[in-house]
């Protein structure tokens, strides 16, 4: 229950400190009364008071020389100031009274409707304050909270970092001999069928294994900053025969149609060549593992004016609106069961856009919708 607002009455004599408490008994606030300055500024000490309702010529201390007191109090500053005089509607003591801090001027006999209506007036700004300074306070604590909770993520964010890359580097030891285990078995020219499928399968696997190895490792350095590019000027066409040479397996593995156009003339760029290649095979691979068997790919290469525009189009699976929009956050996937999943941590998007902003490019997903295929578009600055 928010506590009643409390009133400062001054006055030396008792029985105006009665008629004024009287005046003022219809206002759902708490009279404390004082019979000086002395005993104003002790109970100021004490009470936060909204309102000040002060007599102005008292023995000892009068109503100016408190009111200038409490101005230079940082407790007492802002309190509303009403000044209650005997006295003839002398300007010089108006203008006495304005400089001290008051607020209004009141001249006995008091009109009690004015007296009512001005105090009323005090108690809505002083409720609106408190309220005000509520909502300050419930907003410094949800600021708080906020900042809490940013920088729990943030810590989870870079731990999450770490064991990615600790999980790269850990996952990448014991892949190097398997690998060099198989490429020793595919020389040893093994005569019986069921080895050689064997063989197939080891060599086969470990490939995956290695490019979901490179996925946690590249996808550790983004998170971290530490990726880097090595520019340098470089053929178009050939980015893409190189990307084309890594995917092809897969392409070929799922029975897909491939159709690649290529302009006849040269479309340079300075840039990473292999960085470049890993972004175009990511998208194929990515089109290649949500088309079904039997699917058609498209790389389409173009230039319009300074910038040379990549698409990766497929009639595969295609994605919903929703999935659009963070499409190339990390471990994004389309919805699917873990039976048929098609492979992947759902990194090679992220990576993709990463390294398109690192070449001064842009990216966009465009899809039709679920079974209507998908279409990323990448546009890279050319050189003159």
């Amino acid at each position: 229950m928010t506590a009643k607002p409390k009133i400062l009455l001054v006055d030396d004599r008792e029985e105006n400190l009665v008629a004024l408490a009287g005046l003022l008994s219809g206002h759902e606030a708490d009279l404390l009364c004082a019979r000086s300055g002395e005993e104003a500024l002790d109970l100021l000490l004490v009470h936060e008071v909204a309102l000040a309702l002060v007599d102005v010529q008292m023995p000892g201390m009068d109503g100016f020389e408190l009111a200038e007191l409490m101005r230079g109090t940082e407790r007492t500053r802002e309190v509303p100031i009403i000044f209650v005089t005997a006295g003839i509607h002398d300007h010089a003591r108006v203008f006495k009274g304005y400089d001290s801090g008051a607020v209004d001027f009141l001249f006995k006999p008091l009109d009690p409707h004015i007296l009512s209506s001005k105090v009323a007036v005090f108690m809505q700004l002083y409720r609106q304050k408190q309220e005000l300074a509520k909502r300050v306070r419930e907003l410094e604590v949800a600021l708080a909270e906020r900042q809490r909770i940013e920088n729990a993520l943030k810590a989870a964010d870079r731990r999450k970092n770490e064991f990615l890359a600790m999980l790269g580097h850990e996952l990448r030891n014991p892949l190097a001999p398997i690998k060099n285990a198989a490429q020793i078995m595919k020389k040893m020219n093994v005569s019986d069928p069921k080895l050689q499928t064997v063989q197939q399968v080891i060599d086969r696997q470990t490939g995956h294994l290695a490019r979901l190895v490179e996925d946690l490792l590249d996808i550790s350095r983004i998170e971290q900053g530490k990726i880097t590019i090595r520019k340098e000027p470089i053929e178009l066409a050939a980015v893409v025969d190189q990307a084309l040479e890594s995917t092809r397996p897969l392409i070929q593995s799922r029975q897909h149609e491939l159709i690649v156009s290529v302009p006849n003339v040269p479309i340079r760029l300075m840039g990473d060549g292999a960085r470049l290649a890993q972004l175009i095979s990511n998208l194929l691979n990515n089109a290649a593992k949500y088309t079904p068997t039997g699917g058609t790919i498209w790389l389409t290469v173009t230039r319009e004016r300074e910038e040379a525009l990549i698409r990766v189009k497929d009639n595969g699976e295609g994605m919903a609106e929703s999935l659009l929009s963070h499409v190339f956050d990390i471990f994004t996937q389309s919805e699917r069961t873990l039976d048929r999943a098609q492979g992947g941590l759902g990194l090679g998007l992220a990576i993709v856009k990463n390294l398109v902003e690192l070449h001064q490019g842009r990216i966009e997903a465009y899809s039709e919708g679920p079974g209507k295929g998908s279409e990323f578009s990448v546009w890279l600055p050319v050189l003159a």
